[in-house]
């Protein structure tokens, strides 16, 4: 089973930026708990992050021809307004999605409260920090398992 886990525009900056909405665990300790979660569930993982638009979407299409199975996307601000990446995410409609952010957006400001990716995708798991990536990849791994058997 083949999970690729896509952070968007600033989640490299963990640690770094508002620690008191995202904490003080930085980017490296953020896929270190991915690679652990994965191994666990016997999974092969991959963790892609870019700050450009462009670059994600062609990950997106690549999962595809990669006969990735799973992804989990944390667009970052591309969340609110990128229909470039909602598009793409719809394009593999056959690989199975899960929108992540570690803060609960439906708290903050206004203009996070809309996702144009969310409806693309089978699931969403906000507001449960960076723990919120490992129920995803255990959600992941449980709709995999439902269409394999």
């Amino acid at each position: 089973m083949k999970i690729l886990v896509i952070n968007g525009p600033n989640i490299n900056f963990l640690g770094i930026r508002e620690k008191g909405i995202y904490g003080d665990d930085n980017y490296d300790t953020l896929v270190k708990m991915i690679k652990d979660k994965a191994l666990e569930l016997n999974v092969e993982t991959e963790v892609f992050q870019s700050n450009h638009e462009g670059e994600i979407i062609d990950r997106i299409q690549q999962a595809y021809y990669d006969g990735v199975d799973g992804i989990i996307i944390n667009p970052g601000a591309y969340t609110h307004y990128s229909y470039a990446i909602r598009d793409a995410l719809g394009s593999v409609a056959s690989i199975k999605k899960i929108e992540v952010h570690i803060s609960n957006v439906h708290t903050r400001e206004d203009f996070r409260h809309t996702s144009v990716t969310v409806p693309v995708c089978n699931g969403q798991v906000v507001g449960l920090g960076l723990k919120g990536y490992l129920y995803a990849l255990e959600a992941m791994v449980d709709m995999i398992d439902m269409i394999k058997k």
